[in-house]
């Protein structure tokens, strides 16, 4: 562990902790290119259904609010978790993480729902253009969130055992970095995806 610089917050107090978020954020910026990729894919290919369904005859509201309550809910308490780390607070740290991953099951659970549904009224991914450039989109986001939770599973796992310090509490500022960036993901899915193929 590194010199500690008592006079900023824990996730910050080393030059290694500085460098690692630093990184992180250099790795969003690949994310960004990926999901940019998915985005710029399925607006061109939105509108090649074939002898399949539109997003306006597969699409449901209420799944989908629900996705995006239960999501944006988990931004608000993986905030309220590093608050917490940030008064010292480990016992309020691990229920607000605990809280969040909970939210992040239920949303992989309403997702898991939804495709099920597009496959039961015939929109599976071999369908048409459009079904397979949706597929892909949603299901890398769901896998992006499925990854999250088992690693929000292990730093708890290592708080616990370890306590609030600055390798920790990196580990854990650097995964709110990445649930946040998973939330605006969200809000573009939700509305040039689904409120776009809504009307």
């Amino acid at each position: 562990m590194g010199k500690v610089n008592n006079n900023v917050p824990l996730e910050y107090s080393t030059e290694e902790n500085n460098l690692k978020i630093f990184g992180f954020w250099t790795f969003l910026g690949a994310e960004i290119m990926l999901f940019g990729t998915l985005f710029a894919s399925y607006f061109v290919l939105s509108g090649r259904t074939g002898d399949g369904p539109t997003a306006a005859e597969i699409f449901e509201i209420g799944p989908v609010l629900a996705e995006t309550f239960i999501l944006l809910t988990s931004s608000f308490t993986i905030g309220l978790a590093i608050h917490a780390m940030r008064l010292g607070s480990k016992k309020a740290t691990l229920s607000f993480m605990g809280v969040t991953l909970l939210l992040g099951a239920a949303f992989i659970s309403v997702e898991i729902y939804e495709f099920v549904h597009y496959v039961h009224v015939g929109a599976g991914i071999t369908t048409s253009a459009f079904t397979s450039a949706l597929l892909t989109t949603l299901g890398t986001h769901g896998l992006h969130v499925t990854f999250g939770l088992f690693w929000g599973i292990f730093i708890m796992i290592q708080i616990a055992k370890r306590g609030l310090n600055s390798v920790t509490a990196g580990k854990t500022f650097v995964f709110s970095l990445y649930w946040h960036f998973l939330d605006v993901v969200w809000i573009f899915i939700f509305s040039f995806i689904y409120l776009k193929g809504m009307m």
